[in-house]
């Protein structure tokens, strides 16, 4: 009884034939290793990736996407566009005729409430990445005046005028008038003048007359020019410069 105790403890207490388990281990482990290996390698990529589009969005061009038909036809709900962070760095400015995105604080809108620092960290990179739409303080539109320029709705044809040169705007919406509000305006030093090129759908510049600063915006608020259509596929490419403004005379005081 002794003996057949034994044997059976020892069968009880025996592993798996030699080589079994320890093969086992030997083909499953290193692969395991090496998928971790590869999504770690992957995973920093990613982060690399993420990080290098942000700072390229932040300085150079940052995608932007159109939330409205305030810029129709040129630009239209849905469009990503690609705005140019450079092309006022070095001493340029905004001229007639630049589409720009800008922020409106202080001018467009007033001080938004306080945002969770998260939340507004995790919409501000989607919008860097054009993911969703910017902030709701930034807008695109058209610079039609600029600092000293003299800026009026209309002329007996029912054009604005700059420096009293009448305009001819081949970029407005098909059936819209220049302005239904009529104004008479001088651009202080250092601001703009912005409208929509569907006038009557956009809200701009015409629509802050009567507030502080008189719907003007400051030079320094604005993110960039808007340079290229980068989606739809078919809409890809450069974005159409204008000659409406050629014949506008300079006023000695603003820039052309």
């Amino acid at each position: 009884m002794d003996t057949e105790a034994q044997h059976t403890e020892r069968d009880r207490s025996s592993g798996p034939p030699e080589g079994q388990e320890e093969g086992s281990r030997s083909t499953h482990l290193p692969g395991r290793i090496t998928a971790s290996m590869s999504w770690g390698r992957a995973a920093s990529l990613g982060a690399l990736t993420t990080v290098t589009l942000l700072l390229f969005s932040a300085f150079v061009l940052q995608p932007f996407l159109i939330p409205s038909g305030s810029m129709e036809p040129t630009l239209r709900v849905g469009d990503r566009v690609l705005v140019n962070k450079l092309a006022y760095r070095f001493g340029s400015e905004p001229e007639r005729g630049d589409v720009v995105v800008f922020d409106g604080t202080g001018s467009f809108v007033r001080e938004p409430p306080a945002e969770n620092p998260v939340t507004a960290l995790l919409r501000g990179a989607a919008a860097s990445l054009g993911l969703t739409e910017a902030a709701e303080t930034d807008f695109v539109k058209r610079v039609v005046g600029v600092g000293g320029d003299r800026v009026v709705c209309c002329d007996r044809r029912g054009r604005l005028e700059v420096n009293g040169s009448p305009l001819d705007e081949d970029y407005l919406y098909p059936g819209d008038r220049p302005s239904d509000v009529p104004f008479d305006i001088v651009v202080p030093q250092g601001t703009l003048w912005m409208m929509g090129d569907h006038r009557s759908r956009s809200r701009d510049s015409r629509d802050h007359l009567g507030q502080p600063g008189g719907g003007m915006v400051p030079v320094d608020r604005v993110i960039g020019r808007v340079d290229w259509l980068g989606w739809p596929l078919g809409r890809l490419g450069g974005l159409a410069g204008t000659d409406a403004f050629a014949a506008v005379r300079h006023t000695g005081a603003g820039h052309g």
